[in-house]
């Protein structure tokens, strides 16, 4: 897109033909008009793009204080409540925990070490 328009040199994530920035309205516009001719729910704006790339990079295992980092979060606090985890992801999650205490409850001890 840069090179098309001639912006090589512009720091803008999206810029316009005219070198602005494109404005947040105008991606919630669009996004809207997609949304809605794929009949996906209205609630879906770009902020939930937000939700959804906090919530991936936690449940693929990314640190979290890279995550709050990556998103500009000066609080580990305001990442949570960007964190919508999955069931299943809290399920793999509450597995794992419950296999490692069973295997070392069921593991024998030998004077006392395990």
């Amino acid at each position: 897109m840069r090179p098309h328009f001639g912006l090589e040199n512009n720091a803008a994530a999206w810029p316009s033909e005219r070198g602005l920035r494109v404005g947040a309205q105008q991606l919630n516009r669009r996004l809207a008009a997609y949304r809605d001719a794929l009949g996906m729910d209205p609630a879906l704006d770009f902020h939930s793009l937000r939700r959804s790339y906090v919530t991936h990079l936690i449940e693929d295992g990314w640190d979290p204080r890279f995550v709050q980092e990556q998103v500009g979060h000066n609080h580990a606090s305001t990442t949570s409540i960007y964190t919508c985890v999955s069931s299943d992801y809290r399920t793999r999650t509450l597995r794992r925990a419950l296999d490692s205490m069973v295997t070392d409850a069921l593991t024998p001890t030998t004077g006392g070490k395990r």
